[in-house]
């Protein structure tokens, strides 16, 4: 006859007894510890009561004395400075962690102990930028290839070619337009190289719109003559014929054309007016964050954290001393 079923039923009775043993093992070093966790709070109570009161107060003060507000500026840079821009703000984000006053006050930013951080970053905006150019459409697949599409289109060499970027400024307390924005355009917006870019690029962008003025003017002519019954228009040697009513078409067809073209440079000529163009701002938003407003919870229970750390320490410390002694 075969042993195996009594066998196995004793190993299964073997294996549920050393389960509960070591189930019940368990209980009973949580139980211990338990009892020393209190028994370490009842041992030390005044300390521990002194450390809440000073987390506390300490926490209380930190809390009406540091009120963190963060403040927004979308800019679009012109004249391909978005490069300059970046390095302009990670020269900022280094005089603030330098409390550099001299910097800041030939600034024009007079409360520079207030700033805490300054960064920018994209304003992320992949449709407009897949259908400004062909180009780039290819370029973000041949990248996505080889990594997440999420990740691509918020790296550094990707971002750098949208047309808005934000950026944030943190400080302690409140701040005004006139204290802290202002002067941080007009640095963003004070360099000889970029200056000379952008009255080139007016004067180009203001000999584009008096051509395509002057051409408009030639089309109403044409149109105009026509209303007369004026078969041939010729007004000087640059001047446009029209045959039939399918140039005439064409003609209006162009006239529109070159009317959107100009809408879009006079756009265009507005926006060139600053180097790095702001385009809206949002002051004093409060900083939310998990230790904003929470210090007064926070340090007690960090103290008390240090205070168990240095028992600890301190008693393995003895333990050891008294084995080597």
């Amino acid at each position: 006859m075969s042993t195996n079923g009594p066998q196995n039923q004793d190993n299964q009775e073997i294996d549920l007894f050393t389960l509960f043993t070591k189930v019940g093992d368990f209980f009973q070093w949580i139980n211990r510890m338990l009892f020393l966790a209190i028994h370490f709070f009842v041992k030390n109570i005044i300390v521990v009561i002194v450390l809440i009161l000073l987390g506390f107060g300490v926490g209380l003060y930190l809390d009406k004395t540091k009120q963190l507000y963060d403040h927004q500026i979308i800019v679009a840079p012109n004249f391909k400075s978005t490069d300059y821009l970046y390095a302009k703000i990670d020269l900022l984000a280094t005089k603030i962690a330098e409390k550099d006053s001299v910097f800041f006050k030939g600034m024009g930013i007079y409360n520079y102990q207030n700033l805490l951080r300054i960064k920018i970053e994209p304003v992320v905006d992949i449709y407009k930028l897949i259908s400004s150019n062909e180009q780039n459409f290819e370029l973000l697949a041949l990248l996505a290839q080889n990594g997440d599409l999420k990740s691509v289109v918020k790296e550094t060499t990707t971002s750098k070619n949208y047309n808005f970027h934000t950026i944030i400024v943190s400080t302690n307390g409140k701040t005004s337009q006139k204290q802290l924005i202002d002067p941080l355009l007009v640095y963003l917006n004070t360099t000889a190289y970029y200056k000379d870019i952008q009255k080139i690029a007016i004067g180009n962008i203001q000999e584009k719109i008096k051509v395509k003025e002057n051409i408009i003017v030639q089309i109403d002519e044409i149109i105009n003559s026509y209303s007369t019954n004026k078969a041939v228009v010729s007004k000087n040697d640059k001047m446009i014929y029209y045959n039939d009513n399918n140039q005439l078409d064409n003609i209006i067809k162009t006239k529109d054309t070159l009317a959107s073209t100009m809408a879009a440079l006079k756009i265009e000529l507005f926006n060139s007016k600053k180097i790095i163009n702001d385009s809206s701002t949002v002051l004093n938003v409060k900083n939310d964050k998990f230790t904003n407003g929470k210090f007064k919870f926070l340090l007690p229970l960090l103290f008390i954290g240090l205070f168990i750390v240095l028992r600890l320490f301190l008693s393995f410390y003895k333990s050891q001393s008294a084995k080597y002694a």
